[in-house]
């Protein structure tokens, strides 16, 4: 396609559990715009990866023998799509919580190269969350870290907690995210770790949809998130200032 001007496209799916949104959400990326997509089963109990399979050459499955977590998975992801080559690597959950269509707007800006980080936002469109079925108590967590995150950053994101993400091949070569934590809060440090030595973001406005069978924590596990991500934040303000230094912040 020209408008990827030849980059290669890998798409990643963190599993867990995704036998009934799999090929739905598989179906819904659009035609020409993605040369591979890597699924990763982090140890489901359901059916994720015989449904893979069946899928036959249109994913590229890999399966985990233990659970190692949201931040584990995506490890895998990206070290097998850096591996098969990618020069643009896009996250997508295969639950179905983002819209597959929203691919062409997440690559274009890291082809163009304007980006190596564009997030795709809930929050650039008012109203969008509460009208997607977000729970009131995570859109008002989410705010409250989003305001904490970037004033400890510097930044002036409408979201820093969405999980629908493309980097570039740079990015996931020059960023230490193998260091980095092995559930949700891996997320917000590679976030962190993006900002702090340099890398272009972008936001492009995406759609909320919470629906019975898309993937989602409960209020304790969002709680033990929250708390991780501010550790994470005061920690890169301490790296800063050069009183406690962090491997996770030096390239």
């Amino acid at each position: 396609m020209s408008e990827r001007a030849g980059a290669r496209v890998v798409v990643v799916m963190p599993a867990h559990n995704a036998a009934r949104t799999l090929e739905r959400t598989l179906s819904g990326i659009p035609p020409g715009w993605v040369d591979e997509v890597i699924l990763v089963d982090d140890k489901s109990t359901d059916d994720t990866v015989e449904v893979a399979r069946r899928l036959g050459d249109a994913l590229h499955v890999i399966w985990h023998p233990h659970n190692v977590g949201y931040g584990g998975n995506q490890k895998t992801c990206y070290l097998e799509a850096l591996q098969r080559g990618a020069d643009v690597v896009v996250m997508l959950h295969p639950d179905g919580q983002y819209e597959p269509g929203l691919i062409p707007r997440l690559v274009e800006p890291i082809v163009a190269g304007e980006a190596d980080l564009v997030l795709g936002s809930r929050f650039l469109t008012p109203g969008g969350p509460r009208a997607g079925g977000m729970p009131w108590w995570k859109l008002v967590g989410n705010r409250a870290l989003t305001a904490v995150e970037n004033r400890a950053l510097g930044t002036r994101l409408s979201e820093l907690h969405t999980g629908y993400r493309a980097y570039s091949r740079r990015l996931l070569l020059e960023v230490p995210w193998l260091r980095n934590a092995l559930d949700f809060s891996f997320d917000s440090e590679v976030l962190m770790q993006a900002v702090h030595l340099g890398f272009r973001i972008r936001e492009v406005p995406c759609r909320t949809l919470y629906f019975d069978d898309a993937s989602s924590i409960g209020f304790r596990s969002a709680a033990v998130y929250g708390v991780k991500t501010l550790w994470a934040a005061a920690r890169l303000r301490l790296h800063r200032a050069g009183i406690w230094r962090s491997r996770k912040f030096v390239p």
